[in-house]
């Protein structure tokens, strides 16, 4: 891979090659970091005001959270061009957790589970023998049927809609199925900027009909919050804490480790780097444990656990570039975007059924994702257990919620998730579920 690669790792690139780098990685991920405080905030009903610094935040904490990781403060970070952003796996317990103690038990749970990740890059190992990847696979499915709801959801209005009877109504079903036309219809396009901007090209569209429909509402936005700075204010919400957030949140983690673990290494691969070998441990102990202490920081600054984004291994294929530098440049973009409440204004006031429009589809992705990794490895009659018992909890979480109505607070807040339900139901089937297979 090493021979085509325009600039290597530690390469410096002109100004002009490092800033069209980086550009291109914006495209790819802007979208992916404001989604989730999007569909948070709308879960959680919260004012355009809050749901504005929300994104800000989020824009504001992935770029120092890339930076770090870029950068490689001694053993913290990996020192590749490693991008990250808010992650999607947390959005089901970070709502689930919201609708019972707000955002300052959000924050307060997310900063004090982080340290799982940071523990488990000093023994990911060890720990790797426990979540393989038919457990590893059937978490990201989980992860991206249970968001399907949310996506199906903002399709029809949203919780907005649903109280004002529009749900579902025809102008918010062609606002969404212009949006994830539009996408299909870039992303299968043969040109390379057209398909890395389809996202952001499928709301501008879907966000121009409904303008046309009259369902862009601009009467919260004030003229002097727009043009003014956002100021970085940690714990500006407040933080609380609970046993049962903690432990749900912290089973996110773990997965994410992992995850970050194979994200890594291919992008290692992708830049001529070996995948074995003292150097790649301690890239991979180092990339781990920054994801976790990055969730860490964004929880002080208001933002929401970061992980790291797989999409941008594709873009360093793309155009070659594998130098960590164009992460500062990258870094710098996202800062930026972060400190200008314009910003997080225009989303904020985005209709749902334009996000959900685009959502779906990356949620479908990610289902995509875990079925890929699931097929990935010889399925027995063991697997088939362990992959069968963890959907058939998880999603009956999420199909069924009233079945933990009667449960004590502290099990329907760790359960309530699918996704903790079903990741926790496949560490254990894995461990203890031990058929012998005959010959």
């Amino acid at each position: 891979m090493k021979s085509d690669l325009i600039y290597t790792l530690e390469e410096r690139p002109p100004f002009k090659d490092a800033f069209f780098a980086a550009f291109q990685h914006l495209l790819a991920i802007f979208v992916g970091i404001i989604t989730p405080p999007l569909i948070v905030a709308n879960a959680l009903q919260l004012d355009i005001e809050r749901t504005s610094f929300l994104i800000s935040m989020s824009l504001f904490a992935s770029g120092v959270a890339t930076f770090i990781q870029c950068r490689r403060f001694g053993f913290c970070g990996c020192g590749l061009l490693c991008v990250q952003g808010t992650s999607f796996s947390f959005i089901g317990p970070i709502i689930a957790t919201g609708l019972v103690g707000g955002l300052p038990l959000i924050f307060g749970s997310c900063m004090v589970a982080a340290p799982v990740e940071m523990i488990v890059s000093r023994t990911f190992k060890y720990l790797r023998k426990i979540i393989t990847p038919i457990v590893s696979g059937t978490v990201v499915l989980l992860i991206g049927l249970s968001l399907i709801k949310v996506g199906v959801i903002s399709c029809g209005g949203g919780h907005a809609a649903i109280k004002a009877g529009t749900f579902g109504s025809w102008q918010n079903l062609t606002i969404a199925a212009v949006v994830l036309l539009s996408v299909l219809f870039f992303n299968r396009s043969g040109n390379k900027y057209l398909r890395m901007s389809s996202i952001i090209l499928g709301i501008i569209l879907g966000y121009l009909v409904a303008f046309y429909f009259g369902k862009v509402d601009t009467s919260g936005l004030s003229t002097s919050s727009l043009f003014s700075f956002n100021i970085p204010m940690p714990f500006k919400y407040g933080i609380s804490v609970s046993f049962s957030s903690v432990i749900g949140l912290g089973l996110v983690y773990l997965i994410t480790a992992i995850e970050a673990t194979g994200d890594i290494t291919a992008n290692s691969m992708i830049s001529g780097l070996p995948v074995e070998g003292e150097e790649y441990m301690k890239r991979v102990s180092g990339g781990v444990f920054s994801d976790g202490l990055n969730s860490f920081i964004s929880g002080m600054f208001n933002a929401f656990p970061n992980s790291i984004f797989a999409q941008n291994n594709g873009i360093i294929q793309l155009t070659g570039v594998a130098s960590r530098y164009v992460g500062y440049y990258i870094a710098g973009f996202l800062v930026l975007l972060g400190l200008f409440p314009i910003v997080g204004a225009v989303f904020s006031i985005m209709p749902d059924a334009v996000l959900g429009g685009a959502t779906i589809l990356m949620f479908g992705t990610v289902a995509a994702a875990g079925i890929r990794i699931i097929s990935s490895q010889q399925i027995g009659r063991k697997e088939t257990l362990v992959i069968s018992v963890s959907l058939a909890l998880g999603l009956g979480v999420e199909l069924v919620p009233d079945i933990l109505a009667n449960a004590p607070q502290t099990i329907k807040t760790i359960f309530s998730s699918g996704i903790t339900t079903g990741g926790l139901t496949a560490i254990l089937a894995n461990m203890l579920i031990q058929i012998k297979e005959k010959d």
